[in-house]
C-alpha cells in the first residue's frame, strides 16, 4: 500500500475508506461493520466518516467496526459547519468521540464553510487539540482562495477533503497544485463518481478491459496517479471492497491516460469548486 505523508510527517494509506450513508438502515449496519473490518485486514486503515451521515449513525457503525482496532485506525471525521465555533464545536466534538466510543480523532474536519469565520473554527479546532481531543485538524470543500484565508494557520491545516474524479477534474487547475506546493494532501471523495454514470463510460471500460478489471477500478487508480491525493471510496460490500483494494496495483499506461483525458478533458480554466 503506497503512502501519503501528512504536514506533520505522519504517513497514512493513499487508500482509505468512507462510511457516506453507512447506518441509515438498521439491518444494514452489522454487514456494513463487517465491510470495514475487511478493509483494516486488507491495509486500508484510514477511515473518514462524519456527524452528518446518518445524523451521528454512521459514526456508530466505525465504532462497531473498530472496537478492539483502535490503534490501527487512522480515524477522520468531520463537524456541520453550524457547529463550527464556540461551545458548539466543542459540544459536536465530544458527541462524534461518544459515538465512535473512542477518546481522540487522529483528524477533524471542517465538512464545509457556513457562516462562522474560519479564524475561529481554527481556534476551536487549536483548543480541541491542546485538549488531546483531535490530533490534527483540516478543511473540506475549500477551494485555494478560501485556503489562503488561513493564513499563519494554514501550514497547520492537514488536509482539504473535496470532490474528485474523472467527471470533476476542476481541482487540478489550481487545488491540487496549490496545496502540492504546500505539502498539503487532498483527500478526494466520491472518487469513482455518484449514480453509476461515470462506470458506464466506453473509454474507461475500454482501458479497464485491458487491464482484466472492473471500471471502478480503474478510476480510482487514476484518482490514486497523484501522489499527494488520498482517495476514500465507500465499499458497500466485500466484493466491491476487494476491487476497491487492488487499486493500487494498477499501472495505467500513457495511452490509458491519453484515452482517459479524450473523455475527460482536464480542465483549462479555473472552475467553481463542485461538492456534493
Amino acid at each position: 500500500m503506497r503512502h501519503v505523508t501528512l504536514p506533520d510527517g505522519t504517513k497514512v494509506p493513499a487508500l482509505g475508506q468512507g462510511s457516506w450513508k453507512m447506518g441509515e438502515r438498521g439491518a444494514d449496519r452489522r454487514a456494513e461493520a463487517a465491510t470495514l473490518r475487511l478493509g483494516l485486514d486488507l491495509g486500508l486503515t484510514l477511515i473518514d466518516t462524519a456527524e452528518m451521515y446518518a445524523d451521528g449513525g454512521a459514526e456508530e457503525v466505525v465504532a462497531e467496526a473498530i472496537a478492539g482496532r483502535r490503534d490501527e485506525v487512522f480515524l477522520v471525521s468531520k463537524v456541520y459547519p453550524h457547529n463550527a465555533g464556540g461551545a458548539r464545536l466543542t459540544q459536536a466534538c465530544e458527541a462524534s468521540l461518544r459515538r465512535l466510543r473512542v477518546t481522540v480523532l487522529d483528524l477533524y474536519l471542517l465538512h464545509w464553510r457556513g457562516g462562522i469565520p474560519l479564524a475561529d473554527t481554527v481556534a476551536g479546532f487549536e483548543r480541541l487539540r491542546e485538549r488531546g481531543l483531535i490530533r490534527r485538524w483540516g478543511v473540506s470543500n475549500l477551494d485555494a482562495d478560501e485556503l489562503e484565508e488561513l493564513g499563519a494557520a494554514l501550514p497547520d491545516c492537514a488536509t482539504d477533503q473535496v470532490l474528485y474524479n474523472l467527471q470533476a477534474r476542476g481541482p487540478e487547475f489550481d487545488l491540487l497544485p496549490f496545496c502540492e506546493g504546500r505539502g498539503m494532501p487532498v483527500m478526494a471523495y466520491s472518487p469513482v463518481g455518484q449514480g453509476g454514470a461515470l462506470l458506464r463510460d466506453a473509454a474507461l471500460r475500454r482501458v479497464a478491459a485491458r487491464h482484466g478489471c472492473s471500471a471502478a477500478r480503474i478510476a480510482l487508480a487514476w484518482v490514486l496517479r497523484r501522489p499527494g491525493v488520498i482517495a476514500i471510496p465507500k465499499a458497500s460490500d466485500p466484493a466491491h471492497l476487494r476491487d476497491n483494494a487492488a487499486a493500487p496495483a494498477v499501472a495505467l499506461t500513457e495511452a490509458d491516460l491519453r484515452e482517459l483525458d479524450t473523455a475527460f478533458p482536464p480542465p483549462r480554466r479555473k472552475q467553481a469548486l463542485a461538492m456534493l
